[in-house]
């Protein structure tokens, strides 16, 4: 299930990711440098709104699932991810990881989900920006012991809309 989600998120971010050329930058103040220079992968995608709008501008609105994936688009203001795969565990502090957290923290964002695994020694979080009722943002933090995932939406998130983009695009359906 976790997985299924993370894979959501990742295809969902590396979809608008293909149209990304010169965007902005992550609004969120991440200081992500130092893992950069030591990762032997980088993958960097900033997003403002005006290639969000021209990215939603190649769905078409006639087909249904592209319709709800142009729905979602049309509310985000920016998207940034941020990965890092090293050639060697620990790479990466846990105070690295506790640095990207303490940006997501209340009143702003609200931790609603956090899995840690033993066994396969991944930790997921997923944190939601609320105002007025209304989701405005997301975030994840995806820490393997070779690889970190950060991803950051800003904008209005219909969560109906969100879920309806399951099962469609090769996104796993995920249920809530």
């Amino acid at each position: 299930m976790r997985k299924a989600a993370l894979m959501f998120l990742a295809i969902a971010s590396l979809a608008l990711a293909g149209f990304a050329q010169d965007a902005g930058t992550c609004r969120l103040p991440v200081n992500l440098e130092k893992l950069a220079a030591k990762a032997s992968e980088v993958v960097d995608v900033d997003m403002d709104e005006n290639m969000l709008q021209f990215a939603g501008n190649f769905m078409n609105k006639n087909k249904p699932g592209e319709a709800q994936a142009r729905k979602l688009v049309s509310g985000l203001k920016s998207l940034c991810v941020r990965s890092f795969e090293f050639d060697q565990e620990a790479q990466y502090a846990p105070e690295d990881l506790e640095a990207l957290r303490a940006q997501l923290r209340a009143p702003v964002w609200s931790r609603m989900v956090g899995v840690r695994s033993k066994r396969d020694r991944e930790n997921v979080d997923v944190f939601f920006k609320i105002e007025k009722g209304a989701v405005t943002g997301l975030a994840v933090i995806a820490a393997e012991p070779k690889e970190l995932t950060f991803v950051h939406i800003d904008g209005m998130i219909d969560p109906d809309t969100l879920g309806k983009l399951g099962g469609q695009f090769g996104i796993p359906k995920v249920e809530m």
